[in-house]
Formats: structure tokens, C-alpha cells, sequence
């Protein structure tokens, strides 16, 4: 959308326009996230046992993803608060 056809716009719709910028800017942010936490989990706890993961690292990864789901969730409600004030 170029400057003229927003400057067109009711206050109205440019409010629905900033809050569809804001949605996608949101979900780069997570899909970022994925996979930072796919990447840097397997990093930290894979190991060198061959084709397959053990019971430890398969535990590893469990924990290191509800971590970063827990803070995914946080970054998202604060997301989601700081989107309702506009």
C-alpha cells in the first residue's frame, strides 16, 4: 500500500491495516522463535550416540522446548497487551 491510498483511509481502516502489520510482525517473531528453539535445543542436546536420540537426550530436548514455550507464551502476551493499548 503505497502513501496516497493511505492517506485515503478512514482512521478506521488505517487502525485495521496497523493491527494486520502488527499481527504478521508478530508471527515472524514466532515462527523466529521456532526456530531458534529447534536449532539451539538440538545443539545442546544431541549428542554423538549415532542415528538416534537416548532417553537422556530426548529428555533434554523435552525440557529445553517448554522452555522456550514458556517464554514464547510470555513474549506473546506481552505482545498481545502492548497490540491492545494501541
Amino acid at each position: 500500500m503505497d502513501a496516497s491510498a493511505l492517506a485515503n483511509l478512514t482512521p478506521e481502516q488505517k487502525q485495521a491495516v496497523m493491527q494486520q502489520a502488527q499481527a504478521q510482525a508478530n508471527q515472524q517473531i514466532m515462527t523466529g522463535m521456532v526456530e531458534s528453539m529447534a536449532l539451539a535445543c538440538f545443539d545442546k542436546c544431541a549428542g554423538t550416540s549415532g542415528d538416534r536420540l537416548d532417553s537422556k537426550e530426548q529428555g533434554c530436548l523435552a525440557n529445553c522446548q517448554d522452555r522456550f514455550l514458556d517464554v514464547r507464551k510470555a513474549v506473546q502476551d506481552s505482545l498481545e497487551k502492548r497490540q491492545g493499548a494501541m
